[in-house]
């Protein structure tokens, strides 16, 4: 295709991108010209490279490649599935993307088993578009992208934190004591901790790698509520503002109440279970992950504009634990 004199001066990706629309993102055109699949003028040249009126550019299309991690069949609680995303419920215990310590198992290997030939392929390779996390030992409601479109959308809507759009996420979280506020807004900067690059920690705003978070709480039950308005625990409903790596822990934590069963930022709290009556005790101590579910899951469709709502209850593990709450 020859480059118009109204085109001139554009960069040769940003050119293309334009030709090749929306369903195409930024870094597939990128990851395109680098594989020298684009020729300017027959020759292989560089995203960056200014396009003159008159040059001639053709493209090639490769077909997606297969994805590297290996589908499994594992099975998956869909909520919602069309030709561009998949919503699901997530279990607690399952890793979202492979990784150091989960090569397999994950739930990009599930995807990828359940998915079959619906992937078009995100950046040129058949792969669920992963736009989100939780963490491995929290559950609930995730949408996953099937296609460059959709993943292109979504990926913008997470990124901009809802600001422009109809994103909603809410959690629920058993905590340790319960807020001195029934409702409450905790504004706290997050960045990485100091000595453990694994974890998020609470920093100043102006530190080079702190990030702003916001996350909104409602308290909606008090367990062992006292006299003088402490708790020994509370279900807390959280909305994000923002979502940040382990925001919600971090910043229950940050105001004196973890969440129950959290190896990381609750572990201080642990003593406090030898003052509850021993079936509680047993209960708190022996429950095996953070008390985090994402209940609350809402976006626009990226293809058909449609307003998107997701919800589900707590999991059978954190109903138990606050039906053994309600009898202190």
């Amino acid at each position: 295709m020859a480059v118009s004199d109204a085109t001139a001066g554009t960069r040769l990706d940003q050119w293309l991108a334009r030709q090749l629309g929306p369903d195409f993102s930024r870094s597939r055109v990128k990851a395109l010209i680098e594989a020298g699949e684009v020729k300017l003028n027959g020759a292989p040249a560089e995203a960056k490279k200014k396009l003159a009126a008159g040059d001639s550019v053709k493209w090639r299309m490769p077909e997606a490649k297969p994805a590297i991690p290996e589908p499994q069949d594992i099975p998956l609680a869909i909520l919602y599935e069309d030709e561009h995303l998949i919503v699901i419920d997530k279990p607690a215990g399952i890793v979202v993307h492979p990784g150091a310590g989960n090569a397999d198992g994950t739930l990009v290997n599930a995807l990828l088993h359940h998915c079959v030939d619906t992937l078009s392929g995100i950046g040129g390779v058949k792969r669920p578009g992963i736009v989100h996390r939780l963490d491995k030992d929290t559950s609930g409601v995730m949408v996953v992208a099937k296609n460059d479109l959709a993943h292109k959308a979504l990926s913008e809507a997470f990124a901009d934190h809802g600001r422009a759009g109809d994103l909603q996420r809410s959690y629920l979280a058993i905590v340790w004591g319960t807020p001195p506020r029934m409702t409450g807004v905790v504004d706290a900067s997050l960045g990485r901790a100091s000595g453990d690059r694994t974890k998020r920690a609470v920093v100043p705003a102006d530190r080079a790698d702190a990030r702003r978070a916001v996350t909104h709480f409602t308290v909606l039950r008090q367990y062992g509520l006292n006299p003088d308005a402490t708790a020994a625990a509370a279900l807390v409903e959280c909305r994000l503002e923002t979502g940040r790596t382990h925001q919600i822990r971090v910043h229950m934590a940050h105001i004196g109440h973890p969440l129950i069963g959290d190896p990381v930022y609750g572990r201080g709290m642990r003593t406090k279970a030898n003052l509850l009556p021993d079936r509680a005790k047993q209960a708190v101590s022996s429950f095996p992950r953070q008390a985090l579910h994402a209940t609350l899951l809402a976006f626009r469709h990226p293809v058909t504009d449609e307003a998107m709502r997701f919800e589900t209850q707590m999991p059978a593990d954190m109903i138990a634990l606050t039906k053994v709450l309600e009898n202190l």
